[in-house]
């Protein structure tokens, strides 16, 4: 599979570079203006792409069985992770969510790390027990209690759209491992209400929705965001305004160089350079599909379907939410969107997979 990996790297390392070219494009007058240097941004998401390269490269150098192993402790320990950043003194609070460990110059955020936890965890669990994962009590329970824990910690921070990711991915987990439609459809049943309640009586999370609704009825407060993100997908035509030449980005669009980066790309690049990145992205998910369906190891199997489904999913939704096609979820564009924890655990997936592709070889 050594070709497969190859376009694997090659696909992370364009979509990398062009995440590096428009995060300075995107936030050099945000940065000059806030930070006084255009390059602030820039120089900290460097930073962050040598600390995931290194990760990376160190996943890669272990046999990933030796994560087996290590499933569980590490999902306990994501999990305690994730109660410590809840206490006031401890955890880092912006924005009125609390979801950061403050790190000196840097934020860590454990969620991101406990999507990777959750996923061993899961294609552990299905490469001992898989056979019983149709059987309640035995082979999905388990797995769903452990799921909800997570999910629970995840929503007080508050973060409903990390745990709506982690849920999905794991559930599409099972269902190709055989779990039954009467045990998803029931978990689905009576989650419903909850995921309701979540979001009709939080009034920020009502107002995301109205604003998904018809963002240009309140285009200035509640739906101001979308109706950005649309006119700058709009101005940018076919070929776009020209790099560096967004309008968007002087202090319109918010968020212009993390979750609505591709807005700018849109607008700079183009309806060309969009469907360029979306273009990656599908073969990023059909490259790693291909290296999943060749691997005959379970744990291997299941653990590089869910990094595959993992990076796939942020990339819809992220793209989803930039053309307005979901409501804000705040959840970034992998290897582009400016980041810290999602930017380094991304790359990270990735070299897990790639290690996968390379021990199949073996």
């Amino acid at each position: 599979m050594k070709g497969l990996r190859t376009s694997l790297a090659a696909i992370v390392i364009v979509l990398i570079a062009i995440g590096v070219i428009m995060i300075y494009s995107a936030s050099g007058v945000y940065a000059l203006s806030e930070r006084g240097d255009a390059a602030y941004f820039l120089k900290r998401h460097l930073l962050f792409l040598l600390i995931g390269f290194v990760m990376t490269l160190g996943v890669m150098a272990v046999d990933y069985h030796v994560w087996q192993k290590w499933a569980r402790p590490l999902l306990l320990t994501v999990m305690g992770l994730l109660a410590v950043v809840l206490v006031p003194g401890l955890g880092h609070a912006s924005f009125g969510a609390r979801r950061w460990f403050n790190l000196g110059p840097f934020h860590f955020q454990p969620s991101e790390l406990a999507k990777l936890a959750v996923i061993m965890y899961t294609a552990d669990f299905l490469s001992r027990k898989g056979n019983h994962v149709h059987r309640f009590t035995r082979g999905f329970l388990p797995v769903i209690l452990l799921l909800g824990v997570v999910c629970v910690l995840i929503v007080k921070q508050p973060d409903l759209g990390s745990a709506l990711l982690i849920a999905s991915v794991v559930l599409i987990m099972l269902f190709v491992a055989g779990a039954r439609w009467a045990h998803l459809i029931a978990l689905g049943a009576l989650t419903m209400p909850v995921v309701y309640f979540l979001v009709v009586k939080v009034p920020y999370r009502m107002r995301r929705i109205t604003a998904f609704l018809d963002p240009w009825q309140d285009s200035q407060g509640a739906g101001f965001q979308l109706s950005q993100s649309q006119i700058a997908l709009g101005s940018g035509g076919v070929y776009g305004v020209g790099l560096g030449k967004s309008v968007q980005k002087m202090f319109y669009l918010p968020a212009a160089h993390t979750d609505f980066i591709l807005s700018i790309i849109g607008e700079e690049l183009g309806l060309l350079g969009t469907l360029a990145v979306i273009l990656l992205f599908m073969m990023f998910i059909w490259q790693g599909a291909r290296v999943v369906k060749r691997t005959g190891d379970p744990f291997g199997y299941y653990l590089g379907l869910g990094l595959v489904i993992l990076v796939g999913l942020q990339a819809v939704i992220n793209i989803g939410v930039s053309i307005g096609a979901f409501p804000t979820k705040g959840l970034p564009l992998p290897f582009i969107s400016y980041g810290g924890s999602a930017l380094v655990f991304n790359m990270v997936a990735v070299g897990l997979l790639l290690n996968i592709s390379r021990m199949e070889d073996r």
